[in-house]
């Protein structure tokens, strides 16, 4: 009788957890990007690393100081836009995205430090 009761328990219980797994599913479902949507992403990123070359190939303006501070910055803004599109970040759990935001300012910051350390910015 006991072996019967737990049994019943037990399939009442796991009906129960499947069914609030899938309504967990369904509500951190997101809607897919559409393709059009990755292709405009992909054109910015493009042009952002058309500006990066022009930028660091021009010649007739002399970026001086502001060269690398601008490369970083397009740096930062096209590795935001592949992870929060390409990889999905923008409909992930936001530890995911605090994580990749910390190994970015982590990336920069050694840099920076590198930069600082062999007298770049003098």
């Amino acid at each position: 009788m006991t072996a019967t009761n737990t049994t019943s328990t037990d399939t009442a219980t796991h009906s129960t957890e499947q069914a609030d797994n899938h309504e967990n599913a369904a509500a951190h479902e997101h809607k897919h990007p559409s393709d059009w949507a990755y292709i405009k992403i992909a054109l910015i990123l493009a042009a952002i690393t058309a500006v990066e070359v022009f930028t660091y190939f021009e010649t007739v303006y002399n970026w001086g100081q502001l060269l690398v501070p601008s490369l970083l910055l397009m740096m930062v803004v096209k590795f935001w836009l592949v992870a929060t599109w390409f990889m999905h970040l923008k409909f992930d759990n936001s530890i995911f995205a605090k994580m990749f935001v910390g190994g970015l300012l982590l990336a920069v910051a050694v840099y920076v430090a590198t930069l600082t350390a062999f007298e770049f910015w003098v």
